[in-house]
């Protein structure tokens, strides 16, 4: 049973000004597996205090300084990778394959892009006689979820602390672990006193006052568009920065070609990874209508595949991450089938011999129409839907009649004709044939969010830009 019952506020742990806990349920088994401190508006006040006063100390550091900082978070990130994974299981039932890479190692690619970037970033360009500067934003305020803690905290935290910003970060309730191991990494490191604050809690009690904080320059928010609407409700009064990774619908269009078959069958597992909770999944496959029936065989036979069990052991898919999640996945199968969609496999019920547990079957419906719930809701879930199109347009068409716009997936081996697709299809990441690129902005169109993480694009939502107009005599040039 693990007990987390301080907070991480101006350098050091300490009680939360209530002495109120949540618990922490391991979805694997249903059972309360830890507890972490839940903290409130006052914690929030004491930890934004600490990060207003680090914030005129470490904003003006050099940047060989910052380098040397990120340098000792990646030792000790490396130091307790296993520690991580091992939390990553219990609190959302990441199978261990998964734990100890992906979810793990985003986290890392996160900070070794961020360590390269830094070295390299201009903060400080001349035009003419005009002095473009860079400056960090502030004290910002940063909200993670649960389905891929150690990526989405790294995402915010790292380009955060690269750019000389200091910050409290509100992990997910669901996933509490791995930010208290996390700032446990930052402390060991030597970051200064705070500059990295941790405030655990839920959203009444932590996020909002968080997101409403007059002393909080900056929101990071990944998350429900609902819960989006509601941070940048609060954050209004204050016109502060917000920024927002929220829901996303992912098309997968399939192009007609010889490698029809293998794609269709990678899309099925990779919707699948994850318990199917990932914001960017390939959730909606098109395909060819003529070749709906075979697109149909192939994803049942892809699908029999994912092996679901225990993520201790070697199953390909545990658990999703909560009584909630796996009501709301239920639901939404229940409505699909509701509504005419064709059960392919899968369907409601948890798998065989799987009586305790959030273990959702992996799902596939066929001939689903655009007015279907499973069609335009997100299920966050490991549930696919096939769609047929006419033509490439008509594929295009589709993948786009939706009010997000997160990512988009497009598999073929006519490159040219794969990076046409790309191009139209409204979502601000397309992947290409499974591409991946740690340099690559990642973020939404829509209702999907607004802002842009990753590699140096993640850099920008940290800084301000102020020009300075006759920084040199008029004529000058740089130099």
């Amino acid at each position: 049973m693990r007990e987390h019952l301080e907070l991480y506020v101006g350098g050091r742990w300490t009680d939360p000004a209530e002495p109120r806990t949540m618990d922490v349920v391991n979805p694997a088994t249903e059972r309360v597996c830890g507890r972490v401190a839940a903290g409130s508006a006052a914690d929030v006040d004491r930890a934004v205090a600490a990060a207003r006063e680090a914030f005129a100390g470490w904003s003006t550091t050099a940047v060989k300084d910052r380098l040397t900082v990120l340098h000792e978070v990646l030792n000790a990130y490396r130091e307790r990778a296993d520690d991580l994974a091992e939390a990553l299981t219990e609190e959302m039932g990441a199978p261990t394959a998964l734990a100890h890479g992906a979810q793990v190692q985003l986290g890392l690619g996160h900070l070794t892009t961020a360590i390269e970037i830094l070295g390299n970033f201009a903060f400080e360009e001349q035009r003419g006689a005009t002095l473009i500067v860079r400056e960090p934003i502030g004290v910002c305020g940063l909200i993670t979820p649960w389905n891929w803690p150690l990526n989405q905290i790294a995402v915010k935290v790292f380009p955060a602390l690269a750019t000389g910003c200091t910050m409290v970060l509100k992990p997910s309730e669901q996933s509490p672990f791995t930010g208290q191991i996390f700032a446990e990494v930052l402390h060991a490191a030597g970051v200064p006193a705070g500059v990295f604050n941790l405030v655990q809690g839920d959203g009444p009690g932590v996020g909002v006052p968080l997101a409403s904080h007059p002393d909080v320059d900056m929101v990071s928010f990944t998350g429900s568009v609902r819960a989006g609407i509601d941070i940048a409700t609060n954050a209004a009064p204050s016109v502060k920065r917000v920024t927002q990774e929220l829901g996303g619908k992912g098309p997968h269009i399939v192009l007609d070609d010889d490698a029809f078959a293998r794609n269709v069958g990678k899309g099925v597992v990779a919707l699948m990874g994850n318990s199917g909770q990932t914001c960017s999944a390939p959730s909606r496959m098109l395909v060819p209508a003529a070749r709906m029936e075979e697109a149909v065989g192939l994803a049942r036979q892809a699908a029999s595949g994912v092996t679901v069990g225990d993520p201790r052991g070697d199953a390909m898919m545990g658990p999703v991450s909560s009584a909630a999640q796996f009501e709301k996945v239920q639901a939404l199968i229940r409505r699909g089938i509701e509504e005419g969609a064709t059960l392919v496999i899968g369907g409601t019920g948890r798998p065989e011999g799987l009586e305790r547990g959030y273990y959702v079957r992996p799902t596939v419906f066929a001939h689903v129409t655009q007015d279907m719930a499973i069609a335009r809701e997100e299920i966050f879930g490991p549930v696919l839907t096939l769609h047929g199109y006419d033509d490439v347009d008509h594929a295009v068409r589709l993948a786009n009649d939706t009010e997000f716009g997160l990512a988009g997936h497009v598999a073929g081996q006519d490159l040219d004709t794969a990076r046409d697709v790309a191009r139209r299809i409204r979502a601000g990441w397309i992947a290409i044939n499974e591409g991946f690129d740690f340099g690559c902005p990642f973020g939404g169109y829509k209702k999907s969010g607004n802002g842009r993480e990753w590699g140096e694009f993640g850099f920008h939502d940290y800084l301000e830009v102020k020009g300075i107009l006759g920084y040199a005599p008029a004529g000058a040039g740089p130099g």
